[in-house]
């Protein structure tokens, strides 16, 4: 699903964060700006989890590719970690 993306300003968000929330249960996001430039995001929380999730995801990739370690079975490690 893909939401809805609206900027507001820090002023704007302060007083009428209320309205903000209920547009984040209605699928809107929100971009916090101060002074036109983009400070925060404003997204509904389980939208948040699966974003970190992702980026880990990503992180972990870049790493595995500039940090090449010989010797280690990564499946056997992530076996080890079932257990």
């Amino acid at each position: 699903m893909h939401s809805t993306r609206i900027e507001v300003g820090a002023y704007e968000a302060k007083t009428k964060l209320p309205a903000l929330l209920r547009g984040i249960r209605e699928g809107l996001e929100y971009v916090i700006t101060n002074r036109g430039v983009a400070v925060a995001h404003l997204i509904p929380a389980q939208e948040m989890h699966s974003q970190g999730a992702a980026d880990a995801v990503r992180k972990m990739k870049a790493f595995m590719k500039k940090k090449r370690v010989k010797g280690i079975n990564i499946k056997a490690l992530i076996e080890e970690g079932r257990a």
